[in-house]
């Protein structure tokens, strides 16, 4: 049967009158809710008319009706309700009356739906949803947001002055300025957002610059760290998650990048004052504070490097005065103390690294470039590099000044190496170490074989296996030389046919290339030790026959009996001393060419002996005339009256300084390594310019050392004379490689 058609003004009446109930539920006037008989009448209304046959399809018209609906509940109830009230009032009645727009618009598109389905998906139009809350947005929103917006501001103002605010009514409000941009945030971002960033700013900016002027540097952080705090705490509350990263930026901006500056270099609190007293808690918070803000930590690593170099220079400055007031003995004992204080100094800035700091790599190089300041310092005419060489000796040897348990040593050498890793010319640690470790290892000096191995292990760990190769040698060397000694006493023992060489001998056979050169004289052995090394030759070729045999008497001591009025006293010298002393058993009284004739020695060499037997402790020579000093006109004779309350005295020949020669040595490695280095880079390049080839250069070898630009230069000079390298015939600036 034929339905009957549905006029427009008749079928509005009806939807009028449910619009009408709505409204009055929303007000919370007395109304009972809807039906479902109700809700039902009111959809089929609209469907019906939507699908009468033309002209009476009113799709259009109540399209229009429905938007028309809105605006006039939002012009006759919703504007008026919010301009009569203000502040905090006016943004209750806001979220109140935002809270029943949902409501209306969810019921109305309800009982519209049907235009949803078909008519707005044709046309194209925007939803029944979306034109709902554009009438909001375009009437209510639009009028009202600059007031709301400060009004929100001035509660926030308030609470950070102290005061307590409904947070809940702050995230209401503010979740409108969300919902209201459909999907996007450019409504909160630009009508809320940009101002309370600009209104924070402002307040911090008058905040700080009171406490800049009236606190000290650490209470002005904690008050930041505090805000900071409070402000990210805003965020979970009430403000949208998007604003806490530009809020915490904004509120880091005023307090701490506007016045770091001022605020580091305070006179008795900035961070000079802090890393003076130790205050690793403000450190901690200063690292914290600032590590969030781009290149925020710059100025504290900066203070830290100049904190750290100032007190170990002082620490330098402090061992040269202590050096040079007094005798030449104490000044070891100062070098010692100052390695010492170094090593805590490390210690100590490396816990403010690792734990104020982070580990950050920023304060890693801090610490590195202040040691290699004062790392590199010479004291009393020492380098860094033979004071850490000579600290090592003195954990090492028998005897030496430092008593420590086996873990303390391990944990020092440890020290020791990381130390080393400042000091420029680490191969000229290595020279000096070496000659340490030959001394320990060839007098039985060395108090521990594992401690020796243990630094060489960490050493090859820092410096590569190039570094410790020799030193290796060395100590394998002396394994070696025990096994051969009880090869050669064996011989002894089962060959009667060999000549018994008459004294007790033993014989360290060494490897030329491990150990440091030392010089070898001819010197004319006493007949009694002649007959040693025949027969010693006769044992070494019987195991070899490829090895030649170089004597290096200077490293040698020999057990002689002195035999005086009194008593019979057993003297441990040096081989030198004993060839002197035993030339009196066949002469009473020698002048010094005589000896010198007899024993084909140079002057110097001769001196330090006479003067070691004559003029020192221990006078076994007597000498004419009686002086302290030895010189050429002078006379010698076995001293018989020489008497002492021991049995058996060793007789110190000093040292020769070995300094010098060192350092000799050190350069002459040091031009084949830049020699090398140089034609190594030439080799793979080619061809390459002269500034560049130095850097390369440079770069090659500083593991090892800093080498001098003019060393280089010179050695490229003595390359293109020895036909390595050529310069360009077109530009002196090139070089080529000559294969």
């Amino acid at each position: 049967m034929e339905r009957k058609t549905i006029d427009l003004d008749q079928g509005w009446d009806y939807m009028q009158k449910g619009i009408t109930k709505l409204k009055r539920i929303l007000e919370g006037l007395p109304e009972p809710p809807f039906s479902s008989e109700e809700y039902m009448m009111l959809y089929t209304t609209i469907y019906n008319m939507c699908t009468q046959k033309p002209p009476h399809d009113y799709s259009q018209q109540l399209y229009d009706k429905y938007r028309e609906a809105f605006e006039e509940y939002i012009t006759s109830t919703v504007l008026p309700s919010l301009r009569e009230r203000h502040d905090e009032f006016m943004l209750r009645e806001l979220v109140k009356r935002w809270a029943n727009h949902k409501i209306m618009v969810r019921w109305l598109s309800r009982f519209f739906h049907y235009l949803d389905r078909y008519f707005i998906a044709r046309r194209s139009l925007p939803a029944l949803n979306e034109v709902g809350l554009t009438c909001f947005r375009d009437l209510v929103y639009n009028d009202v947001h600059v007031k709301v917006r400060d009004a929100v501001i001035t509660l926030i103002d308030k609470e950070r002055e102290g005061e307590q605010i409904d947070r809940a009514l702050l995230k209401n409000v503010l979740d409108i300025f969300v919902e209201i941009g459909m999907g996007l945030m450019d409504r909160y971002e630009e009508d809320f957002e940009a101002h309370m960033l600009q209104d924070t700013g402002a307040y911090y900016s008058r905040k700080a610059s009171n406490w800049i002027l009236e606190d000290s540097c650490p209470d002005y952080m904690l008050k930041s760290e505090e805000c900071l705090k409070k402000e990210r705490d805003r965020v979970s509350h009430y403000l949208h998650s998007s604003s806490e990263t530009k809020l915490s930026e904004k509120v880091q901006h005023e307090l701490l990048v506007m016045h770091a500056n001022q605020l580091l270099d305070k006179e008795h609190s900035g961070c000079r004052a802090l890393l003076r007293d130790d205050k690793v808690e403000d450190l901690s918070r200063m690292y914290r504070l600032y590590c969030k803000i781009p290149r925020g930590l710059d100025p504290v690593a900066n203070i830290f490097k100049q904190h750290i170099t100032a007190e170990g220079t002082a620490l330098v400055q402090q061992a040269e005065d202590a050096a040079s007031n007094q005798a030449s003995n104490a000044a070891g004992v100062q070098e010692q103390v100052l390695i010492r204080k170094i090593i805590e100094l490390h210690d100590k800035y490396m816990t403010y690294v690792t734990d104020c700091f982070q580990n950050h790599t920023l304060f890693h190089k801090a610490l590195k470039e202040a040691f290699e300041v004062f790392c590199n310092k010479t004291v009393a005419g020492s380098s860094s590099a033979e004071l850490l060489a000579t600290f090592c000796d003195n954990i090492l040897k028998k005897g030496g000044s430092e008593k420590l348990s086996d873990e303390a040593i391990e944990e020092t050498l440890e020290k020791v190496v990381k130390l080393l890793a400042y000091i420029s010319d680490k191969d000229l640690f290595a020279e000096f170490y070496r000659k340490k470790l030959a001394r320990r290892l060839l007098f039985d000096r060395s108090a521990n074989d594992d401690h020796e191995r243990s630094i060489l292990t960490k050493l090859k760990q820092q410096c590569g296996g190039q570094f410790t190769s020799k030193m290796e040698g060395m100590v394998t060397d002396l394994t070696l030389a025990r096994e051969n000694q009880a090869s050669f006493e064996d011989y002894l023992r089962s060959n009667s046919a060999a000549a018994h060489p008459g004294i007790d001998l033993t014989v360290t056979v060494l490897t030329t290339g491990f150990w440091p050169s030392y010089k070898s004289f001819d010197l004319n052995l006493p007949a009694e030790m002649v007959k040693c090394v025949e027969v010693f030759k006769g044992f070494y070729e019987t195991k070899t026959k490829h090895r030649k045999l170089t004597w290096i008497y200077s490293l040698g001591t020999c057990h002689i009996n002195g035999k005086f009025e009194q008593k019979t006293i057993e003297l441990i010298v040096s081989t030198y001393q004993a060839a002197v002393l035993l030339l009196f058993n066949a002469s009473d009284r020698l002048s010094y060419s005589e000896i010198m004739a007899q024993l084909n020695l140079t002057h110097d060499d001769l001196v330090r002996l006479l003067h070691s037997l004559s003029c020192a402790k221990y006078k076994i020579l007597s000498k004419e005339p009686n002086t302290k000093t030895i010189s050429q006109s002078d006379y010698f004779e076995f001293n018989s009256k020489f008497t002492d309350k021991l049995r058996r005295i060793k007789i110190p020949l000093p040292p020769v300084d070995e300094r010098k020669k060192v350092v000799e040595d050190v350069d002459k490695d040091r031009r084949y390594a830049i020699d090398a280095a140089i034609v190594r880079i030439m080799k793979s390049r080619k061809v390459l310019g002269h500034q560049q080839l130095v850097s390369e250069c440079v770069e090659q070898l500083s593991r090892m050392f800093k080498p001098d630009i003019k060393a280089i230069k010179k050695r490229m000079e003595d390359l293109i004379t020895r036909d390595y390298l050529e310069r360009d015939k077109d530009n002196a600036n090139m070089f080529r490689y000559l294969a």
